[in-house]
C-alpha cells in the first residue's frame, strides 16, 4: 500500500500540503481533486519520485511498477504501433535480454530469455498495442503512420496508449481526457474499469471520475482528506461537512459575541473584573473553527441577445467538408464529409451534437460558424443572426505576446469596423471593468497571455465571447481547459442564456445539464438522435466493438487466406463442371454432389464453430450471474473471488469472439465457391 504520514510539501516558499496523512490500498481507484494550484500535481510528483517530502514519511512498495503519461510531445518517425509497443517496459527488457543472450554461447540463458520474452507477451504485443490505438479513436489505416505525421492532440493520445501499454501496479493519470472525444472517452472508461492495479487520476470531468474511481482525495488549504466513494459521493459528504462546520462556526460566533459583550461591559468594574478576566482567558482558549471559505467560485452570465430571429438558420441539402488544397492538381474534387443536411435551428433550442470521432461534428459546426463555406446546398441565416463561436483550437488563436486588454480592444475595433456591435461600451475603462467580471483584475489585464494557464486562457475566450452578445452559441469542446468550478459556471450560464446553443463536448455532465435534444453526425449524414446519453454511450461501445471486429476479421482473413485457398480450389472444379449445359436430371445430381462436397469441407469448421457458440453462451450466462452477484453486498473475500472470475470469463469471451470471426470467415470463403 501507499502510505503518506504527516507529510509537508512545499514549492519554493509556498506550503502546498501540511501534515498530510493518508493510506491508499492496492487496487483502489483514486480521484485527486482540489482547486487549481492546490497541490494536485505536486502530490503526483511525490508519487512518481520527482519531488521529495519536506517533512514526514512517504512509502510506496519498491517492487511496484509505475505507469504514467509522458507530457513530452513525441518527435519520432516510428510507426504509431511500434511507438506504443515501446511503452511495454517488461517486453523491452525481455527483448534486450534475448539480444544479449544471442551474443553468448550460453544455451540456458538463451532458453530462459526466450521464455521470458514469451511471458512478456511478444506473441500478441502488436494486437494489444493496436487495440489501444484503435480504442483511442485512430483509424485502421493510421496504425503504421509515423508518429510525426499526427497533430499534437493525436500524439498525446499515443502517449496515453503507450502508458496503458505499460504493465503497472500504479497508474498515474493527469487529465487523461483532455484530448479525447466522447467515443474515445467511453472506451477509456471501460478499459480503466478493468485495470487491476492502483490508480490515481486528476480530472475535471465529473462523470469520468464517477465512472472510474471509488476513493476521492481532496486537497484544500494544505490539508489532504480521504473520502470513500466517487466524486458525486464526495460532493455529498463534503456538503454535509460544510453545513456542520458552518453551524458550528455560527454557534461559536454567537458565543464569542456574548463573551466579548460581557468583557466590554464589566472589565472596568472592580467587582466583576475577575469574572471578566476569566472570560478573556476562555475566549483565548476557545478553539477557533475557521469560517468556511467557499471555493473561489467563478460565475458569469450571457447578456440578453439584442434580437432572436426564428429560425436562426436553415440548411437545405447542405454538404460540408474541405475544398481541394491550393496546390492540388486542377480538377481535384473537394473532400465531402457530411452531405445532404436539411435541418433548421430555431430560437431557444439546446442542441447537443453527437457522433463518433472523425464523423464531421466539428466540420459541421465550422460551416455553420462561417469558418468553412458549404460545398453544396444552401444555408439561409435569419435576419440579425449574431454567432458566438468557441472553437476547439480557440486558445491557439490568442496572441501570446498580447494581454487580455489588448485582445478586448482589438475585438472591439474589429466588430466596430464590421458594424456588428450590439450597443456595448468600448472605452478602455469599460473593457477593464468587463474583464474584471472574469477575474482579470489588477495586473492581470496587462499580463501576457502566453504566460497564462490553459484555464485562464479559456476564461479570456469566454469573456470575449460573452462581450459579443451573441444570439447563437456554437461551442466545440469548450471545457478542455476548465476546472470543475468553471465548468459548473459555464453550465449555469448556458442554461440561463436566452438564445440558441449548439454544443459539441465530451463532458457528459455539461451535455446532460444543457441540451434537451441531440443531433447525430454519422456515416455522412445528420439525423436526430432518439435517445439519451446513456443510449448514446451504448451505441458508441457497440460501434467501437463492430469496427474493431471488422479490423480483426480483415487481418484474420489475410492470415487465413493460404488455408482457405486449398478447399476453395478443390471445390472449384465441381463448380466449373456444374456450369456446363447438361440434362436437368444430371444437373440436379451435380448440384447435390457439389453441396455435399462443400458441406464436407465445412464440417470440421462447423463443428468447432458450434462448440465455440455453445461455450460463449455458457460464459455469457456466467458473466451475467457474476455481475448480479457483485451488485449485492458480499464479504471482501467473495468480492475478490467473483471479480477475479469475472475477468477470466471476459478474457475467455474475447478470445472466443476472435475465433468465432475466424471460423465465420473461413466458412464464408468455402461457401463463396458455389457462386
Amino acid at each position: 500500500m501507499i502510505t503518506i504520514k504527516n507529510v509537508t510539501l512545499r514549492r519554493s516558499a509556498k506550503v502546498l500540503l501540511e501534515g498530510a496523512t493518508v493510506t491508499l490500498n492496492p487496487g483502489e481507484k483514486v480521484g485527486l481533486v482540489g482547486r487549481n494550484g492546490a497541490g494536485k500535481s505536486s502530490l503526483f510528483a511525490l508519487l512518481n519520485g520527482n519531488l521529495q517530502e519536506d517533512t514526514g514519511e512517504f512509502y510506496i512498495p519498491t517492487q511496484w511498477r509505475m505507469g504514467q503519461v509522458s507530457q513530452d510531445m513525441p518527435e519520432t518517425e516510428q510507426s504509431a504501433t511500434e511507438f506504443v509497443i515501446e511503452g511495454d517496459t517488461v517486453l523491452n527488457n525481455a527483448r534486450t535480454e534475448v539480444k544479449a543472450a544471442e551474443a553468448t554461447d550460453d544455451g540456458e540463458r538463451l532458453g530462459n530469455a526466450y521464455m521470458a520474452l514469451y511471458d512478456a507477451g511478444e506473441h500478441d504485443a502488436q494486437s494489444r498495442a493496436q487495440a489501444l490505438i484503435l480504442g483511442l479513436g485512430f483509424k485502421t489505416t493510421e496504425l503504421d503512420n509515423p508518429v510525426n505525421s499526427f497533430s499534437g492532440g493525436w500524439r498525446m493520445r499515443l502517449q496515453l496508449a503507450r502508458a496503458l501499454m505499460c504493465p503497472s501496479d500504479l497508474l498515474l493519470l493527469d487529465e487523461p481526457t483532455n484530448h479525447l472525444d466522447l467515443d474515445a472517452l467511453v472506451w477509456l472508461e471501460a478499459w480503466l474499469k478493468r485495470y487491476e492495479g492502483t490508480m490515481v487520476v486528476i480530472s475535471h470531468d465529473r462523470e469520468f471520475l464517477d465512472a472510474v474511481t471509488n476513493v476521492t482525495l481532496h486537497i484544500d488549504a494544505g490539508k489532504l482528506v480521504r473520502y470513500g466513494g466517487n466524486y458525486s459521493k464526495f460532493e455529498d459528504m463534503r456538503a454535509e461537512q460544510m453545513e456542520l462546520q458552518q453551524n458550528a462556526f455560527s454557534k461559536q460566533q454567537d458565543k464569542i459575541a456574548h463573551l466579548q459583550k460581557f468583557i466590554a461591559r464589566f472589565k472596568a468594574k472592580a467587582s466583576k473584573a475577575k469574572q471578566a478576566q476569566s472570560r478573556v482567558k476562555a475566549l483565548d482558549r476557545m478553539e477557533k473553527i475557521a469560517p468556511l471559505l467557499a471555493e473561489a467560485d467563478f460565475s458569469f452570465e450571457f447578456k440578453e441577445p439584442a434580437n432572436l430571429p426564428n429560425p436562426m438558420l436553415s440548411m437545405q441539402g447542405v454538404s460540408v467538408g474541405y475544398p481541394a488544397p491550393a496546390d492540388a492538381p486542377a480538377g481535384t474534387p473537394p473532400t465531402v464529409i457530411v452531405q445532404n443536411v436539411s435541418r433548421s435551428v430555431l430560437a431557444g433550442q439546446r442542441i447537443g451534437i453527437l457522433g463518433a470521432n472523425g464523423q464531421g461534428k466539428s466540420t459541421l459546426v465550422k460551416t455553420i460558424a462561417r469558418d468553412l463555406g458549404a460545398l453544396g446546398g444552401e444555408v439561409t441565416e435569419g435576419k440579425g443572426l449574431n454567432i458566438g463561436y468557441f472553437a476547439q483550437q480557440e486558445l491557439d488563436v490568442l496572441h501570446p505576446a498580447d494581454n487580455p486588454l489588448d485582445h478586448m480592444i482589438a475585438l472591439a475595433k474589429k466588430l466596430t469596423s464590421d458594424g456588428k456591435l450590439a450597443g456595448q461600451a468600448t472605452r478602455e475603462q469599460d473593457l477593464r471593468s468587463f474583464l474584471g467580471q472574469f477575474n482579470f483584475g489588477g495586473d492581470m489585464v496587462k499580463q501576457a497571455v502566453g504566460s497564462m494557464s490553459g484555464g485562464e486562457k479559456a476564461r479570456l475566450v469566454l469573456c470575449m465571447l460573452v462581450w459579443q452578445r451573441p444570439n447563437l452559441l456554437l461551442m466545440d469542446e469548450p471545457t478542455n481547459h476548465l476546472d470543475l468550478a468553471t465548468r459548473e459556471a459555464l453550465s449555469m450560464a448556458l442554461n440561463e442564456f436566452e438564445g440558441t446553443v449548439m454544443l459539441v463536448s465530451h463532458d457528459r455532465a455539461l451535455l446532460r445539464a444543457v441540451c434537451d435534444e441531440f443531433w447525430m453526425v454519422s456515416r455522412g449524414g445528420v439525423e436526430p438522435f432518439d435517445g439519451d446519453l446513456d443510449d448514446y454511450q451504448r451505441y458508441l461501445l457497440d460501434e467501437g466493438k463492430r469496427l474493431r471486429a471488422e479490423a480483426v476479421a480483415a487481418a484474420n482473413a489475410a492470415a487465413l487466406k493460404p488455408a482457405v485457398v486449398a478447399p476453395v480450389a478443390e471445390v472449384a472444379a465441381p463448380v466449373a463442371k456444374a456450369a456446363a449445359p447438361v440434362a436437368s436430371r444430371d444437373q440436379r445430381k451435380e448440384d447435390a454432389q457439389l453441396r455435399k462436397d462443400i458441406n464436407e469441407k465445412k464440417r470440421p469448421l462447423k463443428k468447432e464453430f458450434d462448440g465455440v457458440e455453445k461455450t460463449m453462451a455458457t460464459l455469457e450466462s456466467e458473466k451475467t450471474a457474476l455481475h448480479d452477484k457483485l451488485a449485492t453486498p458480499l464479504p471482501p473475500a467473495e468480492i475478490a473471488e467473483a471479480g477475479k472470475r469475472l475477468k477470466a470469463v471476459e478474457d475467455e469471451l474475447a478470445e472466443l469472439e476472435v475465433r468465432w470471426l475466424e471460423l465465420t470467415e473461413a466458412m464464408d470463403a468455402i461457401e463463396a465457391a458455389m457462386a
